[in-house]
């Protein structure tokens, strides 16, 4: 018998959804999904609600139907298979532990229920506690516990036999911002050390950021962006994840003409602007009406009286203080509001409202978006 430190190193399952559609009535939530997980990977779904974000998941899980598509698991058809057949781990938000048992007995069931020899039952048990670090609350019912030790119990009780696939369906949602942060790191460090696969459900930018190996981007059903978190914020697809993920300003603008793979771009009536475009088919055609993407944190601020330099001019609305950061409010010449970012330095004075200044970005941290988009 192997130590009780070891038994619970496994490994995660590759996962695949093809051409996913879920039906509730005559409503679509789920149209034409199709994404990839591969084996030990964190995966989070992200959008807002009602982008079908939980329908993939308990598709996934078994509990819903699905009207069309395929889902395999470790390489195996499991669309038409019931949940307890399909060897995956669940983590709800709302913890779901049973009130009358101890943590220990929380933690077993699901082995009890397989009819695990009571000696390894015992050493996984162990071992799942130790990893989640509540061997010492083991005789305690979840009631006695804080939500956040509940919240490990229910990890504890998902991982302890060993699933090939893990879903987390906002599991951190009724934690406050302290707890969800510790817990975060937390969650982040078990799959490591498990190398399990993680789908994770989540409505939350940062929280996705900080977690996942890659981030599937969902509106109305639709898979709008899958990639690594740097890149979905970096070079966000379209408006909607430029928009969705991080803090951005969205301008409007037409194009005045094109050069060297950019588009020149006209906003406010100032000169136009050189934005890069990596992909020609993409290029709105000149004339076109456009949104200028720039997140809040790459936008320059400078006084008037410091010269223009190309800087479009603008007058400052409002100068909030957001604990070591400053957000700034400033208006173009056509009415657009541009939101500025910047961290507080005390040896730099602070503008204030009615001032006027200079409004600029390095051309590599904007994108052009076609209106249509």
């Amino acid at each position: 018998m192997q130590p009780a430190a070891h038994v619970l190193a496994a490994g995660g399952a590759p996962l695949r959804v093809d051409g996913l559609v879920m039906d509730y009535g005559r409503t679509r939530a789920v149209d034409d999904v199709s994404l990839s997980c591969a084996a030990g990977e964190f995966l989070a779904l992200l959008g807002p609600s009602g982008s079908g974000k939980t329908s993939i998941l308990m598709a996934i899980a078994g509990f819903e139907r699905p009207a069309a598509g395929e889902i395999a698991i470790d390489n195996a058809a499991v669309t038409h298979l019931p949940p307890n057949r399909r060897d995956i781990g669940i983590v709800f938000q709302s913890y779901a532990l049973f009130p009358h048992m101890s943590v220990r007995q929380n933690v077993a069931f699901p082995l009890a229920m397989r009819r695990t020899p009571r000696q390894l039952r015992d050493d996984e048990v162990e071992a799942a506690l130790d990893l989640v670090q509540l061997s010492d609350q083991a005789d305690k019912l979840p009631g006695q516990l804080s939500g956040g030790q509940q919240q490990r119990v229910a990890i504890a009780r998902a991982v302890v036999f060993r699933p090939k696939l893990l879903l987390m369906d906002e599991p951190l949602g009724a934690l406050d911002r302290r707890l969800r942060e510790d817990m975060q790191v937390e969650i982040k460090r078990l799959q490591r050390k498990l190398g399990a696969t993680i789908v994770y459900v989540t409505h939350d930018q940062d929280e996705a950021m900080l977690m996942a190996d890659r981030i599937a981007v969902l509106r109305n059903g639709k898979l709008e962006q899958i990639d690594a978190p740097e890149a979905v914020y970096e070079r966000p697809v379209n408006p909607f994840v430029a928009d969705f993920i991080g803090q951005m300003n969205l301008l409007a603008g037409a194009v005045a003409s094109h050069a060297d793979g950019c588009c020149m771009v006209a906003v406010a009536d100032h000169a136009p602007l050189s934005i890069p475009v990596a992909d020609d088919a993409a290029r709105p055609a000149i004339g076109a009406a456009v949104r200028v993407a720039v997140r809040q944190d790459r936008v320059r601020l400078q006084p008037a009286s410091a010269g223009n330099g190309g800087a479009m001019p603008a007058i400052v609305l409002d100068s909030l203080y957001v604990g070591g950061v400053r957000l700034y409010l400033v208006e173009l010449g056509d009415g657009q509001v541009v939101k500025a970012r910047s961290a507080v330095d005390r040896a730099s004075a602070t503008l204030g409202r009615g001032d006027a200044v200079g409004v600029s970005w390095d051309s590599a941290h904007a994108h052009v978006f076609s209106q249509a988009r």
